[in-house]
């Protein structure tokens, strides 16, 4: 699985470069998040270049959400394609989540 992590204004900004977060990478996808959860309390998710997410990649990213959560941190998500989108909306995640078109909207809402 392919993450770059870059650190804009303060918010550790983790972009996904592979087309689907599934049961094939989710746990490849948790234990290369783990290090960047427990050293950065803002983070934000960009998923522009995820086409799919199956229940297995929700697990992974609420897992994510509750980690950073229990230490008094914040997850984001950003850059949804229309198919992500639509998933996250069948099954309400966009209640769970905070969910913004992109970066800079999703950075300036921990500024808020």
């Amino acid at each position: 699985m392919e993450i770059s992590v870059e650190k804009k204004r303060g918010v550790a900004i983790v972009s996904l470069m592979d087309g689907h977060l599934d049961a094939s990478n989710a746990e490849e996808f948790r234990n290369a998040m783990a290090p960047v959860l427990e050293q950065e309390p803002h983070v934000v998710f960009d998923l522009c270049a995820v086409g799919f997410i199956d229940s297995s990649g929700l697990g992974a990213l609420l897992s994510c959400l509750r980690q950073l959560n229990s230490r008094g941190g914040e997850l984001k998500l950003c850059g949804m394609t229309k198919p992500v989108q639509v998933l996250f909306e069948l099954v309400r995640m966009n209640r769970v989540f905070e969910i913004f078109s992109g970066q800079d909207e999703a950075i300036q809402a921990f500024a808020e």
